[in-house]
C-alpha cells in the first residue's frame, strides 16, 4: 500500500523543522561562496546530527539540488504578487531585476551546482521552464494592458537575459546587467508605443 511508504507521509513537525533548518544552513553556506562546506558542518549549523541530514537528503548533491529548487520556486512565485501590487509593465520590470539578482545568487552557488551538472538531473531544464512561464505570465499581462509589444515569449526574453547575466565573470557585471536589462525593457515598451 503506497500510502504507508515513509516518503509519501507528511513530515512530522519536528522533522519538517529539521529539514527547513538544514536547507537554510546549506543555502547560507552556498550563497556565501562556501561551496565546499561539508555535510557535517551544514548539519552542525542547522543544529542536527549528520544522520538527520542523510535521512532528509541521501547525498550532498540532493541537498544542493533542493536548495537550488527552493531558490527557483521562490523566484517564480513572485509574478503573482508583483501583479497584485503593480501595473503589469512595472511588475515585469521588477521581475527582470529579480532574475538578474537570481543570476548573482546562482554565481554564489555555482561551484556547489557543478556537483549536479554532471548528473542526469533535470533541475536546470525545469528551472528554465519555470522562469519562462513566469515571464510569459508577465509579458501577456503587460501586452494585454498595451504597455509592451506583443509576440515576445518568456523563453526568448530569458535567452536574452541569459546573455546579459553570462557576464558574471567580469568585475561589476551586476550593475552593467541592470543597465542592459533597462535597455531591454525600454525596447519592449517602445514596440507598444509604435503599435499604438
Amino acid at each position: 500500500m503506497e500510502a504507508l511508504l515513509p516518503s509519501s507521509r507528511p513530515l512530522r513537525a519536528d522533522a519538517r523543522r529539521n529539514r527547513e533548518a538544514l536547507l537554510a544552513a546549506a543555502r547560507e553556506a552556498f550563497l556565501a561562496g562556501e561551496a565546499d562546506a561539508h555535510v557535517e558542518e551544514i548539519a552542525q549549523r542547522a543544529g542536527v546530527a549528520v544522520g538527520t541530514l542523510y535521512r532528509h537528503f541521501e547525498t550532498r548533491e540532493a541537498l544542493v539540488q533542493e536548495v537550488y529548487r527552493q531558490e527557483v520556486d521562490e523566484l517564480c512565485a513572485a509574478p503573482t504578487e508583483l501583479l497584485h501590487r503593480h501595473a503589469p509593465d512595472e511588475a515585469l520590470r521588477r521581475f527582470l531585476l529579480l532574475l538578474v539578482e537570481h543570476a548573482a545568487v546562482s554565481k554564489g552557488m555555482a561551484v556547489a551546482l557543478e556537483s549536479i551538472m554532471a548528473t542526469d538531473s533535470p533541475i536546470f531544464d525545469d528551472a528554465r521552464t519555470q522562469m519562462a512561464q513566469a515571464l510569459d505570465q508577465l509579458l501577456e499581462a503587460s501586452a494585454a494592458a498595451g504597455a509592451i509589444r506583443g509576440g515576445v515569449s518568456g523563453r526568448t526574453l530569458l535567452r536574452a537575459l541569459g546573455g546579459i547575466c553570462g557576464m558574471h565573470a567580469t568585475e561589476g557585471w551586476q550593475d552593467e546587467a541592470v543597465r542592459i536589462t533597462a535597455i531591454l525593457f525600454d525596447g519592449l515598451r517602445f514596440g507598444a508605443q509604435k503599435a499604438g
